[in-house]
């Protein structure tokens, strides 16, 4: 069987292409050149017209090229995205924002148009402390040197590793329709696990979720993720663009990998630091309607692990920046401001 040479193989990137090619992954001018990712000089170029008045950013860092844009003036802001989505789920908030902060909302590694790293022993590349670092160099080399953070589901789940492993740069948190992963793990029940079932399916191993998706690309995003969003919450134009990240063969072994690290060495991280909790004040903010609201004590969940959080629900789903923007940024004008 093809797959009996993995275990001889201790080249990650010639793992990473093996598996891809075996599930017949490696379609002509899909799958990028992992080294010439990682080439990338900082560059500044015009802003898309979805953040008027931004310029984008390309920042290469000590382990990926992070994409985004930046905008504004004031003090610093890092937007974090989710999945399967990128900065531009921020669209319709960010241009409010940066009337008061300077505002960078960025691509994830492995998401977006940002680099996609190699795997890591025990998928470190793709762990909450790897997109933790990216973020903190890419606001170092803006010349920040501390700064706020609000994030939105895998972007939170990086925004509370930041604090923890780099408390003294990260000024307020914001997390957006998360509870900390380990707390998610520990309580998982049935009634979870159906709700949340891509949790358990996407850490399976390379390449089965990928070869699965990878074939259902916009029945997935439109009937699955997305359902009843697009166009009337979502346009055509950010669906499409998330839909062409998806299809991405590199992107979507890189996204896959984010969860296997978050089933796999996050939990490591976490449990050799629990007795830690983050310093720096928190708002959480989550859907009423989704998964979160119904199945968790939200705001006791994160006061185990946060010195000082607020919070409350709003009346959506899990897709917040998008749903209900103009809430979400009251919420966050209140919070953030000194």
């Amino acid at each position: 069987m093809a797959f009996d040479n993995l275990d001889n193989m201790n080249n990650e990137n010639e793992r990473r292409q093996f598996l891809l090619k075996s599930a017949g992954l490696l379609l002509t001018g899909l799958l990028p050149n992992l080294a010439d990712a990682e080439s990338s000089d900082n560059k500044v170029t015009e802003t898309p017209d979805l953040f008027p008045g931004f310029k984008r950013i390309a920042i290469k860092t000590s382990g990926a090229t992070i994409n985004g844009v930046m905008g504004g003036s004031g003090p610093p802001l890092l937007l974090l995205h989710g999945y399967p989505q990128s900065h531009l789920e921020w669209h319709k908030i960010a241009p409010m924002l940066a009337k008061n902060y300077t505002v960078v909302a960025t691509d994830l590694r492995g998401y977006g148009d940002s680099s996609v790293p190699q795997d890591g022993i025990n998928h470190f590349g793709y762990s909450k402390r790897a997109m933790a670092q990216d973020q903190v160099e890419v606001m170092e080399q803006l010349g920040f040197k501390a700064f706020r953070v609000a994030a939105h589901d895998r972007g939170a789940r990086v925004g509370h590793r930041m604090a923890l492993d780099h408390p003294a740069k990260v000024q307020k948190l914001v997390v957006m329709d998360i509870v900390p992963t380990h707390k998610l793990y520990a309580s998982t029940n049935k009634k979870f696990a159906t709700s949340y079932w891509h949790w358990f399916f996407l850490i399976q191993p390379a390449p089965i979720p990928e070869t699965l998706l990878l074939n259902h690309e916009s029945f997935i995003l439109k009937e699955w993720f997305f359902k009843g969003l697009v166009p009337k919450v979502i346009s055509e134009e950010v669906y499409n663009e998330y839909l062409r990240h998806f299809k991405d063969p590199s992107k979507m072994h890189a996204m896959c990998e984010d969860y296997r690290a978050g089933a796999s060495i996050d939990l490591e991280h976490d449990e050799q630091d629990m007795n830690v909790k983050v310093a720096c004040p928190v708002l959480a903010l989550w859907g009423a309607n989704g998964a979160m609201g119904t199945q968790f004590n939200v705001l006791e969940t994160w006061r185990e692990r946060a010195l000082n959080v607020s919070g409350r629900s709003l009346a959506c789903g899990h897709w917040m920046p998008e749903q209900l923007p103009e809430e979400v940024y009251s919420e966050l004008i209140n919070f953030l401001k000194d």
